[in-house]
């Protein structure tokens, strides 16, 4: 079977890694974190949140050279602070008119027709937007932990042909389906392993697995942001998000970590992808 490494053109023991930013559009504070993660630091790739109210904000501030996929949304998970569906989806919307707060909740009353309608959407928003998109990734994993949404999601994939991007190391082990394989059947393609500061559990075992990581394409899976009051006022987890921020742009351990290893953004993939097909 042909690696990924072989897709893209890089030579069998190359440990190559793709650092994403998710968050962008959610809030102006993503925003702030994500462009100065791409252009002034080591981030290599992000992900636009369509629905999300401060989209439309970051799609002006894009550039050409700028790398950014889709993160398809099916949910809005904040208490107070709500988003929801571009299309006219009643099952895609809870008691507040937004998305439903709980993957769990998206599930259960979704009907996969009206999630496949606002997906599509989504996807030829940001193309109307003018960006050239590079890759689908999945709000909360919502599309790829189930078979019948991750069905949509490989949909898509084919119809815009573009790679995709799978679950952490501790998400897909508990999928009862074969999500790579399925994948692979289409010629949809995507890192070989993702790994994020939530499923290490600290900056320095992050860093110790990317230290040791073998051959192949590994994703580094973040969500950075400012600090502002914006952030604290809507996010329990704002610290999570400022302490990726401050690994993306300024920290000196991962930058010496990053030299022993083959950054590439999703476009490289993309391209590959769009050869073979």
């Amino acid at each position: 079977m042909t690696t990924t490494l072989e897709r893209l053109g890089l030579e069998p023991g190359t440990r190559a890694l793709l650092i994403c930013c998710d968050g962008l559009g959610m809030s102006h504070a993503s925003n702030q974190a994500v462009l100065a993660a791409l252009r002034l630091g080591v981030a290599t790739t992000s992900s636009l949140l369509v629905p999300c109210p401060w989209s439309r904000d970051a799609a002006t501030r894009y550039r050409a050279h700028d790398d950014i996929g889709v993160q398809i949304v099916g949910n809005a998970e904040f208490e107070h602070y709500r988003w929801g569906p571009i299309t006219m989806s009643p099952t895609l919307v809870d008691g507040d008119g937004g998305f439903p707060r709980t993957v769990e909740d998206l599930w259960d009353h979704a009907d996969v027709d009206e999630l496949r309608r606002e997906a599509r959407a989504q996807v030829a928003r940001a193309v109307h937007w003018g960006i050239d998109v590079t890759h689908l990734g999945s709000h909360l994993d919502a599309l790829t932990l189930r078979p019948e949404f991750y069905d949509v999601y490989l949909e898509l994939a084919e119809e815009f042909d573009l790679p995709i991007r799978l679950p952490d190391e501790p998400a897909e082990s508990r999928v009862q389906f074969p999500l790579r394989d399925l994948a692979a059947e289409v010629g949809v393609l995507h890192a070989d392993r993702v790994v994020s500061l939530r499923s290490t559990g600290s900056r320095a075992a992050l860093l110790d697995v990317l230290r040791t990581t073998t051959p192949g394409l590994t994703e580094l899976h973040l969500s950075p942001a400012v600090d502002s009051s914006e952030l604290r006022a809507f996010d329990p987890e704002w610290r999570r998000r400022v302490t990726e921020y401050q690994l993306l742009t300024g920290d000196a351990e991962l930058t010496t970590v990053l030299n022993s290893v083959r950054l590439i953004g999703y476009r490289e993939l993309r391209d590959a992808q769009r050869r073979l097909r």
